[in-house]
């Protein structure tokens, strides 16, 4: 069988295998991409009373965004995240169920609590969503063969080209040689 067959039964095979993964990895890249305009996907960051180093004690901090009924007793250790932006005056808490808790490090005035998809969003995209073994044995081999994919569909655009050029040359080689000849 010649090998611009093959490298065709390839990649249409290959598109159709990898047609569900590939569409979740679009598709969730496409969330993620705008999770910082969208605020259903990642609530935006709300700026504290000045920007400072935290005022407060961490075990302060800490207390007040525990007063919050979503991050009730929940130890520093067991938060998903926490992220300080001193250059806004606020830290982000995100709880393990995907709570985040906006505080303002300088007074301890709780700016926001809302819901994160970002990171579920981001669990979907890399496969850890369903376990690691999704992510090392259905989007990496996808990726893997989207990468295969690539290579065959260019070499499915340049070859007739190149076959076309061919030709071509061939056509021009062969009038000039009758040219010559008379």
């Amino acid at each position: 069988m010649a090998f611009h067959k093959t490298n065709r039964k390839v990649h249409n095979w290959g598109s159709i295998i990898i047609a569900l993964p590939l569409l979740l990895v679009i598709g969730s890249g496409i969330f993620l991409q705008l999770k910082k305009d969208i605020d259903w996907i990642q609530p935006p960051t709300i700026k504290g009373a000045q920007k400072a180093l935290p005022a407060l004690t961490f075990a302060d901090i800490l207390a007040r965004v525990n007063a919050v009924p979503e991050a009730a007793g929940i130890k520093w250790q067991e938060f998903d995240r926490i992220d300080f932006k001193p250059n806004k005056g606020s830290a982000k808490f995100v709880t393990p169920d995907n709570y985040e808790i906006q505080i303002d490090i300088t007074t301890g005035q709780i700016l926001s609590v809302a819901f994160r998809r970002s990171d579920i969003i981001e669990s979907l995209h890399d496969g850890t969503f369903f376990g690691d073994w999704a992510k090392h044995y259905i989007i990496l081999p996808s990726g893997i063969a989207l990468f295969i994919l690539w290579l065959s569909g260019i070499y499915m655009f340049f070859q007739p080209r190149l076959q076309k050029s061919k030709k071509k040359q061939a056509k021009k080689q062969a009038q000039k040689k009758s040219y010559d000849v008379v």
